[in-house]
């Protein structure tokens, strides 16, 4: 018998998600290929370790982009890797498990469909598409099937989705490619620009979650950080504050704070009541970000909580939908073609 699982692609970290056995698989969404022969490397948190330490022949690539798959062939290989670790203690060929996959609200059905075909040729069964706020909802515990409304706000590595969700669908929704990557390239760009220093993606996504602050934080943190002078092309060490990485991150947020504002100004009153008596739900890795629930609420003028388990929210999510398969099977809309408004 196939142990059915449940998938959060993301771009940043992928996780796997069986049923009675929580998240069994939590990698990053990373590869290493040999430019020369194509052949991979290494995937997952020992593709990432090479991150900027590789000789020429090695890259290190990232096969997901804001969301949706950048490199089909190496996706597949890497999704055939995760499986494999998922269903390392079962005959993997003899039990192709069935898959809910997470997908975004403003995918196209081009980039769905890969994202379909990619999981079945790594060896998954049937695939069933969820749409990632939907699912995030799910995972952070609100009552979708019920006819009330609630607001789910998922800040992830590539996409941030805002989606209100009641009966078992999404009412409206909106997804942009505005989310923790973007975070990390604003503060390289701000190091660069005010100190002539380069620094890598795992250096800034280190001050992001060190001293990184989405309002100016009370307890304005220091850091020392480590990068090559683009003046001299020596090593260099400076010091950056939280106010500064305040600064640098202000467009994304807004960015992030209007999405939710839109998202609210086309959703029914009826459906807002009902947010502004549960408020409004963060989920994800962003969603961690310092002070980013009290910007939300200052601009929405509702209250904001973060789910109790924002990493694991989209798996949880997609984990606990493994039981309405079937349903899936004959209500397409509700996990692959909900109602948006993008």
């Amino acid at each position: 018998m196939s142990q059915d699982l449940g998938i959060d692609l993301g771009t940043a970290n992928t996780l796997v998600f069986a049923k009675s056995k929580g998240v069994i698989v939590r990698e990053p969404t990373v590869v290493a290929k040999n430019i020369n022969t194509g052949d991979i490397e290494a995937v997952g948190s020992s593709a990432r370790k090479m991150i900027g330490r590789t000789p020429g022949n090695i890259s290190v690539v990232r096969p997901m982009k804001d969301g949706v798959i950048a490199d089909y062939d190496t996706t597949a290989v890497m999704m055939k890797y995760y499986l494999k670790q998922a269903m390392k203690n079962r005959s993997f060929l003899a039990s192709k498990p069935n898959v809910i996959i997470c997908v975004p609200s403003g995918i196209t059905m081009v980039e769905e469909r890969a994202v379909v075909d990619a999981t079945k040729q790594a060896g998954a069964k049937d695939v069933f598409p969820i749409a990632e706020p939907f699912a995030a909802a799910i995972g952070s515990g609100l009552p979708v099937w019920e006819p009330t409304g609630s607001m789910i706000v998922d800040v992830g590595g590539g996409t941030t989705e805002v989606a209100v969700v009641s009966l078992g669908g999404i009412v409206t929704s909106r997804s942009i490619r505005i989310a923790g990557d973007n975070m990390d390239e604003a503060i390289i760009q701000y190091v660069r620009k005010h100190y002539n220093l380069m620094i890598g993606e795992r250096s800034a996504e280190s001050i992001k979650m060190d001293v990184g602050s989405a309002s100016e934080a009370v307890e304005d943190k220091e850091m020392e950080i480590r990068g090559r002078d683009l003046v001299t092309g020596l090593p260099k060490t400076v010091t950056i504050n939280a106010k500064e990485i305040t600064i640098s991150l202000q467009d994304n947020i807004s960015e992030i704070v209007e999405a939710v504002k839109n998202t609210l100004e086309n959703t029914p009153p009826e459906l807002v009541a009902d947010i502004m008596d549960r408020g409004i739900v963060l989920s994800g890795g962003g969603s961690l970000l310092r002070n980013l629930d009290q910007v939300i609420s200052d601009e929405t003028k509702m209250p904001v909580f973060t789910a109790d388990n924002p990493l694991d929210s989209v798996a949880i999510g997609t984990g606990k939908s493994l039981e309405y398969i079937q349903y899936f099977r004959t209500h397409p809309n509700v996990s692959s073609r909900p109602s948006t408004d993008t």
